[in-house]
């Protein structure tokens, strides 16, 4: 091969490589809400922390998983401190989740429990919140942080 072939396939090379990093970069971009329903709990978890970080939130931690008292991201903004229970479920979020944000919320000395969760919630669950005083974060609260983030 002449060296002008061996230049243009180094050309047309390195032109592919650049394409497909563009086409991952904007796929992780544009995560769609639905990709979010495949993620695996600890997954889940860490985006949503990503999430609250592009919204605003400071000292965003996520907590170890086992022994977490039902909480696994804690979280500040604006001056004050949120327990968050995340729930990446394929059926609609029951009360458990809401007294596992209720416990956690007092184990960690916070001043606001909040459940966040890819789905909605079951009536008992919205009025077991409503009586605990537990903010109930469902997936048109997570769909508007997502779309938000990309702004």
């Amino acid at each position: 091969m002449t060296k002008e072939i061996m230049s243009i396939i180094g050309i047309v090379v390195v032109i592919l490589v650049l394409i497909a990093g563009l086409a991952v970069w904007v796929h992780r971009r544009n995560r769609r809400p639905a990709d979010i329903d495949m993620m695996e709990g600890h997954d889940f978890e860490r985006y949503c922390a990503t999430l609250l970080r592009t919204r605003g939130f400071l000292d965003v931690e996520v907590t170890k998983g086992s022994g977490d008292y039902g909480i696994d991201i804690l979280a500040e903004k604006d001056g004050i401190t949120y327990a968050i229970q995340c729930k990446c479920y394929n059926q609609p979020v029951g009360v458990k989740a809401v007294q596992e944000a209720y416990a956690g919320r007092d184990y960690y000395d916070r001043m606001v429990g909040a459940v966040l969760t890819n789905q909605y919630f079951t009536t008992p669950a919205v009025e077991a919140a409503r009586k605990l005083k537990i903010l109930l974060w469902d997936r048109g609260y997570l769909e508007s942080m997502i779309a938000e983030g990309k702004k």
